[in-house]
């Protein structure tokens, strides 16, 4: 029986894994995505999306994933929910790769495709671990609905801090918007709406020192970096959107990254790895957005079908 030797895997099943996929098996690649949970990644937790080409009204995250994985999975992709946890070459010249599993698996594979995504940053503050899902959260549209009518704080500065602050002023009592900066860097769109907004309220040149409560979040400690006066804000909940940090650890011998873990590719998204391409939020970039993101992922899964025909001596000349 021959040996099952894939042309491509890829890791990670959100909108840029999804979108190498769709790519790769359009192409006619033997692909087969690994996922660990359920397709989407971080577009799960948002709640819309108003700047993704095509959608003249806002579109919500969970419809825009379940829109590109149907498509994907017209072409034919292969999905399976399994967790990626190791990578070694198969041959020392590097032409074939095993990838280890969470359910003992060892997959072979030509090319490998990283879109694994990156998760939100913690504060590192006293309280935060301990009250995690009990009222200190990262994701406003899953657990916002939780704390309707109450008064809320939002930490961060940029478009997702402003984004999830419009979002709950629709339910809460009030949004405390909390950034470190004397003014935000989010787009000047969103600025605009969150000052024009009577719920929200903007807190600047301020970090938050502590979360307390008991059992649940009861307020938030704040020091001012300017003047050093410290003050309490009461509130039932705290949603932290203070940037994101990169899922690459399972990269972390096999390619060059940069001084913040992400992965560091060139134009064509070929990592320093020959057969292994990256893309979306895992890798050193100016822009992290869903529209990049696809975009990045069909360039990877381009150079990988070029890089595979190019190992199968199929290469066009």
């Amino acid at each position: 029986m021959p040996e099952n030797i894939y042309d491509l895997i890829i890791i990670g099943g959100g909108p840029a894994g999804l979108t190498a996929g769709l790519y790769a098996t359009r192409g006619g690649l033997n692909c087969l995505l690994l996922e660990k949970s359920i397709p989407g990644g971080q577009i799960l937790l948002t709640d819309v999306i108003e700047n993704f080409p095509g959608f003249s009204k806002p579109v919500r995250g969970l419809v825009l994933v379940n829109e590109i994985l149907e498509q994907a999975k017209r072409f034919g992709l292969n999905i399976e929910s399994d967790e990626a946890v190791k990578i070694s070459h198969l041959h020392k010249d590097g032409h074939r790769f095993i990838i280890e599993t969470a359910s003992k698996k060892r997959l072979k594979t030509l090319a490998i495709i990283v879109a694994t995504g990156a998760t939100w940053k913690r504060l590192g503050v006293q309280g935060e671990e301990a009250l995690i899902s009990k009222g200190v959260s990262y994701c406003a549209t899953c657990d916002g609905p939780l704390f309707k009518g109450r008064d809320m704080v939002v930490v961060g500065g940029g478009d997702k801090a402003l984004e999830e602050a419009l979002f709950l002023a629709n339910i809460a009592n009030s949004v405390k918007l909390i950034h470190r900066r004397d003014r935000f860097r989010a787009i000047q769109e969103l600025q605009d709406r969150v000052l024009d907004n009577e719920k929200i309220e903007p807190i600047y040149d301020s970090v938050v020192t502590e979360v307390c409560g008991r059992n649940s979040v009861e307020s938030v400690k704040i020091l001012n970096k300017k003047t050093k006066k410290a003050d309490i804000i009461p509130c039932a909940a705290v949603f932290i959107f203070i940037g994101i940090e990169p899922n690459s650890r399972l990269l972390k011998e096999m390619v060059d990254l940069d001084e913040k873990s992400f992965v560091i590719t060139e134009k064509n998204m070929k990592t320093s790895q020959d057969g292994i391409y990256a893309c979306g939020d895992v890798i050193k970039k100016d822009l992290y957005q869903v529209v990049t993101a696809v975009g990045e992922a069909a360039t990877a899964a381009f150079n990988a079908q070029k890089y595979i025909e190019e190992l199968k001596g199929k290469a066009y000349s």
